[in-house]
């Protein structure tokens, strides 16, 4: 054990690990964030209201029982980094970490604790091959943890690689998703949370919401880690 620790402190010498925030060395109480940017995070505090920003952008669209995400997303801003960090770097660890974090928050809210199941939006087969690891279900993960509630992948099926969605219209976003989910029904599950790294038109998590559905689910709350603004 000795030996082990004694080259695990020769490895962070040699080796930092870096803060997906702002690139500081982490002690060896901090997970992936230091302690000075999480302090620093804008949150949303969405999950403690009915009306939000991200409910308010589902109105009209398609029926659900609540929405919200853990933290305001700007270009150019440290949460930019650290979802870049989180989709691009290898860095499936900090999905878990940031779901843990918010699971801990939505647990002690009513409609948010009434889920039986947390499903992430799914990454299409070849881009799962090139990345490694789908960061929404990274993501699904640490919140399954923490609020002690099932993960389920084969619900909700990718057919079709889409476009990327950046510079695209609302329009031509949800123009751009559609026909590309497939859910397939659990009666055993009655509310389900469907979750994704960043909400933005809201055009990717709506077709997963029709989709799910179009085959029976009727309770579904939406939950992001990052909502953005502009």
């Amino acid at each position: 054990m000795g030996l082990l620790l004694y080259l695990n402190d020769f490895l962070s010498i040699i080796f930092p690990k870096l803060c997906c925030g702002c690139g500081r060395g982490l002690t060896k109480t901090e997970n992936s964030i230091c302690l000075h940017c999480l302090n620093d995070l804008p949150y949303t505090n969405y999950h403690q209201q009915a009306d939000n920003q991200v409910m308010k952008l589902f109105w009209g669209r398609i029926n659900i029982l609540a929405a919200a995400a853990f933290v305001y997303f700007k270009k150019s801003s440290k949460v930019q980094k650290i979802m870049h960090q989180l989709k691009y770097h290898n860095q499936a660890q900090l999905g878990i970490q940031l779901g843990n974090m918010y699971g801990k928050q939505l647990a002690k809210v009513d409609i948010y604790n009434t889920v039986d199941l947390i499903v992430p939006v799914p990454l299409h087969k070849s881009r799962l091959r090139k990345r490694g690891y789908n960061q929404s279900e990274q993501f699904a993960l640490g919140l399954s943890e923490s609020m002690k509630t099932t993960v389920d992948t084969s619900v909700l099926t990718r057919v079709l690689a889409s476009e990327s969605q950046v510079n695209k219209s609302r329009y031509n976003r949800y123009k751009n998703m559609e026909d590309i989910f497939i859910a397939h029904y659990n009666p055993t599950y009655k509310s389900i949370m469907l979750v994704d790294d960043t909400i933005t038109t809201g055009a990717t998590i709506e077709a997963c919401a029709l989709a799910l559905q179009k085959v029976g689910y009727k309770h579904i709350i939406i939950v992001g880690i990052a909502f953005t603004v502009y």
